[in-house]
């Protein structure tokens, strides 16, 4: 979501990280009992060269954390594949139909996703990830205020559901419940196996808080964890931009982030009320895309209406 009208990331990673989202996928889930073999029926005598049906493969620990794998590093294609031949070895194991949702919910297939998690719920195995699964897919697909009842709800189950507290977190910053966003995001850090998903999006709340150094310091923290994290590097460059930075918080940019970047800090200039650093950084960040680029031009467009707003107030007579 985009509240800054800026390019301002949360890991909707499911975390995804998520919620997320980001958005990092689901991990941890419970393991299952032993193989599902079939019963073979005995053969009579005479039938000695009769064929023995062959035995049902059940889904192995290994087996789920091979499709979850996929799902997490958004191999689609493989964890479909997967999914598939576990399907049509004759595996009956509700896992199934949780990492099918799993893989829905990462595909975008927001509606076949809650239905498959809704599904999942009647297994007791497969309960607790299928109800968080059922709340991420409900605010991923705009539907926030349904989604929160069955986040608050999993997360009294099963407290140690991390992505069902992150999902919170989020929904709580949307409504500016500071104080609940920040005991939900203290509960998602105290069980996550994916901190830097968490530490990103606790970040973001900071800064539309304004508190800007703690939101760096969280984003900084969120990167040394992961590297590779480009949603908190992003996040660190605005919040950096918005202590008017701006240089710095363009610095080193590769080409095909440039523009981005400097539509970012234009933004932030616009934030801060510095018109015309705004109007030159967002000039810039046009030129830079090389083609009409919607989002700079109508920060641009905001950023003249909100000067000429300034510029008429300051002559109004008092």
């Amino acid at each position: 979501m985009n509240r800054f009208n800026a390019m301002i990331v949360r890991s909707t990673t499911m975390a995804l990280a998520m919620a997320g989202a980001a958005v990092v996928a689901f991990a941890g889930l419970p393991a299952s009992a032993g193989p599902l073999g079939a019963a073979l029926e005995a053969a009579p005598a005479s039938a000695t060269l009769a064929k023995e049906p062959k035995a049902k493969k059940g889904l192995t620990d290994q087996n789920v954390a091979d499709i979850q794998s996929a799902i997490d590093e958004k191999r689609f294609i493989d964890a479909s594949s997967m999914i598939d031949m576990a399907v049509l070895s004759g595996s009956k194991d509700p896992r199934l139909v949780l990492l099918s949702a799993k893989l829905d919910l990462g595909r975008g297939r927001y509606d076949q996703a809650l239905e498959g998690f809704r599904k999942a719920e009647a297994a007791p195995q497969t309960r607790s990830a299928a109800m968080e699964g059922e709340g991420l897919s409900l605010a991923l697909s705009g539907r926030q205020a349904e989604s929160v009842p069955v986040l608050k709800k999993a997360v009294a189950e099963f407290p140690t559901a991390w992505r069902a507290w992150n999902a919170l977190g989020g929904a709580y910053d949307d409504r500016r419940q500071w104080a609940e966003a920040d005991d939900a995001y203290v509960h998602a850090l105290a069980s996550s196996d994916a901190p830097a998903i968490v530490l990103n999006n606790r970040g973001y709340s900071y800064l539309l808080r304004n508190r800007l150094d703690e939101a760096s310091a969280d984003f900084v923290e969120a990167l040394r964890q992961r590297p590779d994290l480009s949603s908190a590097r992003t996040n660190l460059r605005l919040a950096i931009a918005l202590k008017g930075e701006y240089g710095r918080a363009t610095a080193g940019a590769q080409k095909d982030t440039e523009a981005a970047l400097l539509n970012n800090a234009g933004f932030a200039a616009l934030v801060r009320g510095d018109y015309a650093r705004a109007e030159d950084l967002l000039q810039q960040a046009i030129q830079r895309k090389g083609e009409y680029y919607d989002l700079a031009t109508a920060n641009l467009e905001l950023v003249r209406e909100s000067k000429a707003r300034a510029a008429t107030e300051t002559h109004v007579p008092k």
